[in-house]
């Protein structure tokens, strides 16, 4: 698990260390929105990681348990607002960053674009790894195999369809996780962008495929590293 972790830090530092390095290598500029989305994409494990800290700290103290599950509650919502933009980095992979008359060989781009797309969908399965994990320890404490219950793996798919949504809100009508803020105006433009023709479709579309992208990569990474765990254990 440990190898897991690593793999997914260094990922995000050798995609970060290729857009810094473009600029000087091909003297061209540093594309900033880019560096900007690394951030926003690793942003979720640490709102994740302290939220989960908190509420174990608050059951261990002995927190009344309205307290425990509403910070838990909370921290879920807030969470689940920002992971989208782990998984957004996909969308990188249509090269928009490219610029006429820069003399950036196109080989350095995928290899750049690449490592920063898996690092955004590696990004979302460590997040939801967490969750479920945290999820198996409080619902099922005393079970030896919880990963095997299927409310287990219904938690999974559901946050994958939310990213997958929710990547598409950021891509084409430019949500962002703050747009709450301002419900009125999020839910008017949201409502008048579906308005249109074949926007339903498209979003049904995007959402689809791109869940079921991510719970391949997440049954490639995740299920074979739970199933080994689960064979530890019995």
């Amino acid at each position: 698990m440990n190898l897991l972790f690593l793999g997914v830090i260094l990922l995000n530092v050798f995609a970060f260390a290729l857009v810094l390095l473009r600029a000087p290598l091909f003297r061209t500029e540093v594309y900033r929105p880019m560096l900007l989305n690394i951030g926003l994409s690793v942003l979720p494990v640490f709102v994740l990681t302290f939220w989960i800290v908190g509420d174990l700290a608050l059951s261990a103290a002995g927190a009344p348990t309205w307290l425990v599950v509403t910070v838990a509650a909370a921290g879920l919502v807030v969470w689940l607002l920002l992971l989208p933009n782990a998984g957004y980095l996909v969308t990188e992979l249509n090269f928009s960053h490219r610029k006429d008359g820069e003399d950036v060989p196109l080989w350095y781009d995928i290899v750049a674009v690449l490592s920063l797309a898996m690092s955004g969908v590696l990004n979302t399965v460590v997040n939801i790894f967490l969750v479920q994990m945290f999820d198996a320890v409080l619902r099922y404490p005393d079970d030896p195999q919880p990963f095997e219950r299927p409310a287990s793996w219904l938690v999974v798919a559901v946050v994958l369809v939310l990213v997958s949504f929710g990547i598409y809100l950021g891509r084409y009508i430019r949500f962002n996780s703050w747009d709450l803020a301002h419900p009125v105006g999020f839910l008017r433009k949201f409502l008048g962008y579906f308005r249109a023709p074949g926007k339903v479709r498209d979003a049904v579309l995007f959402s689809g495929l791109h869940t079921v992208f991510f719970a391949l990569i997440y049954l490639i990474v995740i299920g074979s590293l739970l199933e080994t765990l689960t064979a530890v254990a019995g």
